[in-house]
């Protein structure tokens, strides 16, 4: 592939769907673009606004959070994997109210509890704990909420 056919592509995938500039260059690297070339690409596509990382994190963070009900460690553990700069993640996970966190934390956990089977409330404490600990949420938000509970 050109680089000219490289850029029209990775122009039209940026406008299809939000992406990071590690899913670009992963993109174009399977087209066999070479290095030199991909800066250059890189940079249109970033001074014509079809890549921003920002954006990217910021627009992450919101559907993860409100769609998958992901908490803040798998979220940013998640960033990280797709190579967005540490100050992004910060500053898009800090854009979340605290309050709709810890509700959705509560929330999820409500809708757990019904599920379980186990009446022993240590055992139901533990499942509920791992539970919300593999979404991602913080030991201290699920403490709290689990309190909100009776748990």
């Amino acid at each position: 592939m050109e680089i000219n056919d490289a850029r029209v592509s990775a122009a039209r995938l940026c406008s299809q769907q939000e992406r990071c500039s590690s899913d670009i260059i992963e993109k174009l690297h399977q087209w066999q673009i070479p290095d030199k070339d991909i800066d250059r690409i890189l940079a249109f596509l970033k001074k014509e606004n079809f890549l921003d990382d920002r954006r990217y994190a910021t627009l992450y963070v919101k559907d993860k959070f409100r769609i998958n009900k992901w908490g803040k460690i798998k979220i940013r553990y998640m960033l990280r994997q797709k190579q967005v700069p540490e100050e992004l993640i910060e500053e898009a996970l800090n854009s979340l109210s605290d309050n709709d966190y810890r509700e959705t934390c509560l929330q999820l956990l409500r809708s757990k509890i019904k599920s379980i089977k186990d009446t022993n409330p240590l055992a139901r404490k533990a499942k509920l704990l791992r539970f919300a600990s593999q979404r991602g949420f913080e030991s201290e938000v699920i403490y709290k909420a689990m309190m909100r509970l009776g748990e």
